[in-house]
């Protein structure tokens, strides 16, 4: 067991204990002046039914950070087991969508096909939250494939299983 108060000085070992807790995996795009950008996160969770509305949150040193806040919409892809490749793609780099299968959109946001759900949305808007910013989006739409869920967990990728 261990015990600390989080600090600059534990930082380290506070990412650690965050990172037991298992989360699913998502790609979140947009598009800027640049064309579509990608960023793979695991900071999504929903917030309300009615109105629809789901968050995520980037971090602030991220070069892709500031194209995120300013779009105006954006869409959360929820990864399937099958696309570990899409999400270490799209963590290195954010513009680079020559061997990813997308379409464009409503409001030209970069759809990848396939993956498990997909969330269309409007940025309701954005929270100053520490070294992040915390992005609310209202759902617009809802679009859901088959499949099992990419699970991350201790800086790993992993497959997400049911006992029988």
């Amino acid at each position: 067991m261990t015990s600390f108060t989080p600090s600059p000085d534990h930082a380290g070992a506070f990412r650690a204990a965050l990172g037991q807790f298992t989360t699913g995996v998502a790609l979140v795009t947009t598009t800027t002046a640049r064309g579509p950008l990608a960023m793979t996160v695991n900071s999504f969770t929903s917030v309300s039914l009615d109105p629809p509305l789901i968050l995520w949150c980037p971090a602030k040193v991220s070069a892709r950070h500031d194209g995120f806040v300013a779009a105006s919409h954006f869409t959360v892809h929820v990864l399937r087991e099958d696309q570990v490749d899409l999400a270490r793609h799209f963590a290195r780099q954010g513009e680079d969508f020559s061997t990813v299968d997308n379409s464009l959109g409503a409001h030209g946001l970069p759809l990848v096909v396939p993956c498990l759900a997909r969330f269309e949305c409007a940025t309701d808007r954005v929270v100053d939250a520490g070294d992040h910013s915390i992005m609310l989006g209202r759902v617009l739409r809802v679009t859901q494939f088959d499949g099992a869920p990419l699970a991350f967990h201790a800086g790993k990728f992993g497959a997400f299983s049911t006992p029988d």
